[in-house]
Order: C-alpha cells, then structure tokens, then sequence
C-alpha cells in the first residue's frame, strides 16, 4: 500500500496568538506552530497500517515555521519519506492548499492503484474538515472523513474504514482504493519518540525539498480584517472562608435579582 500524509501546521492557541500590522492574518514571528492535533493521529494511523499490511509511508507538508521539527518526528516514527513544499503558504486556505496538494499528486504520478491518502480529519483553521473534500473532488477519488479505525484488504484492493457520526453513532463503509480519508483519532494513541532518537534522525534522514507552481491558484477565501476579542467584563474573586464567599455570593445573586 502506497500512503500519502498531507500535515498541516496551525497556531498554537495556548500561547498568545497577536495580529499583524496588516490586521489580516496572524504575526507569525511572535506565535508558535506545531502539528495540527489531527495530523498527528493521521501520521500514527498511517505508521500502524504500515506495521500491519507493509507499504510505504510518505509525508507532505507546505513549508510553515517550524514544519522541519514535525517532519523529522514522523521519520522517527517509521515514516518513509518526508516532503516539504517550499514557498509562501500562509495566506492559503483549504481550496488553495488542496488544489496544491492534487496538482503535486498528479504531477508526480502518486495516484496509483493501491494509494491511499490520509490527512486530519479537521485543523484549528479548517473546522469543517472540508480539505480532503477539495482534494476528492479534484482528483475524482473517493473520500470520507471522521474516521477513527482503518483496515486493508488486499484481496479486494479497498479499506475498511469506521465513521463517527453526531450522538454517537458509528458507521461502516467499502472504499475502493484509491481513495483520501480523514483521520479524527488513530486506533492508538500517537506514539512518544524520545529526542535523542529524533536527534539521531536528523544526522542520517533528509527532508525532501521541492519546489511548484502555483500556478495563479486562488488562495481561498481572502480576510478583510482580524479584530481581537472584545473585553465585556472581567471575573469576580471571591476571597475569605467558606462562609464569608457564601455571603458573599448570595449578596451578588440577590442583587441581581437571580435568587
């Protein structure tokens, strides 16, 4: 089995996230970046199905800070290749970057027989999961997303793969391969690579860098502005011993007419 993971790389909302002065896209030199939390599922589902059923893993990324660091991690991990697509990506959005990522797939001839695509099912800045729906579309392959369990029949050349649905629910399909699915957990939790070993990879690993056209594709939908939150109001600590927050509380309730 051929398996193509594309990575994204997205703010890190625990830190403090501050808009550029052209108050439309975010102050990369004062955020940090890592691996969209999905990816990261996608990139573990990806190395147990190698264990599994063998093939080769390949991961793609656009070039993004701190890109390098996510790749390395998933050559650590039992990836095959690793693939940054060099340029100025930061101001794509989901059209933009699935229409890079199918021109890529078709200009190296990716799309064969036993391929099979994976990527996050969602991303901070991609929450309705709509990527790997632009990329079905332009390469005209199957596609599902919201998957959480993944299983090869070589006989048949398709996956089996299970879907989450609202309340719970849980479906079963057939896909004929090839076909890109969306990862929302792997059926193990992504697996810790100890520094020295990612260190070690460095040394004797490469990160393939290549460079496309963008061939004037559109970006995606263009923001016109950032703003930041609003400050509304701000909380009320309540201090002393529990009977004294007690009364306290009851005095902020009674006057406002709650209790």
């Amino acid at each position: 089995m051929n398996i193509l993971i594309f990575i994204r790389m997205v703010a890190d909302v625990v830190e403090e996230l501050k808009i550029a002065d052209d108050f439309k896209s975010l102050d990369i030199d004062w955020i940090r970046f890592r691996l969209s939390e999905t990816d990261e599922h996608a990139v573990e589902q990806a190395i147990l199905l190698k264990e599994k059923y063998g093939g080769m893993v390949t991961v793609i990324a656009l070039d993004a800070p701190e890109v390098d660091d996510a790749l390395y991690n998933a050559l650590a991990k039992g990836a095959d290749r690793a693939i940054k697509i060099c340029g100025d990506w930061m101001n794509f959005r989901s059209p933009g970057i699935a229409k890079l990522f199918s021109n890529y797939i078709k200009d190296e001839n990716l799309l064969v027989t036993q391929t099979l695509i994976m990527s996050g099912s969602q991303a901070i800045d991609d929450l309705e999961g709509e990527l790997i729906y632009y990329m079905g579309e332009n390469l005209n392959i199957p596609t599902c997303g919201i998957v959480t369990s993944v299983n090869y029949r070589s006989d048949f050349n398709l996956i089996n793969v299970y879907k989450e649905f609202a309340g719970g629910l849980r479906g079963e399909f057939e896909i004929n391969l090839p076909a890109i699915i969306g990862i929302q957990a792997a059926e193990k939790p992504p697996r810790y690579i100890p520094i020295a070993k990612i260190r070690a990879i460095m040394k004797t690993a490469k990160i393939e860098e290549i460079d496309i056209p963008d061939d004037h594709i559109s970006a995606g939908k263009e923001v016109n502005r950032l703003l930041e939150p609003e400050v509304s109001g701000r909380a009320t600590m309540l201090e002393g011993s529990p009977d004294e927050i007690t009364a306290k509380l009851i005095e902020i309730l009674s006057e406002k007419a709650i209790i």
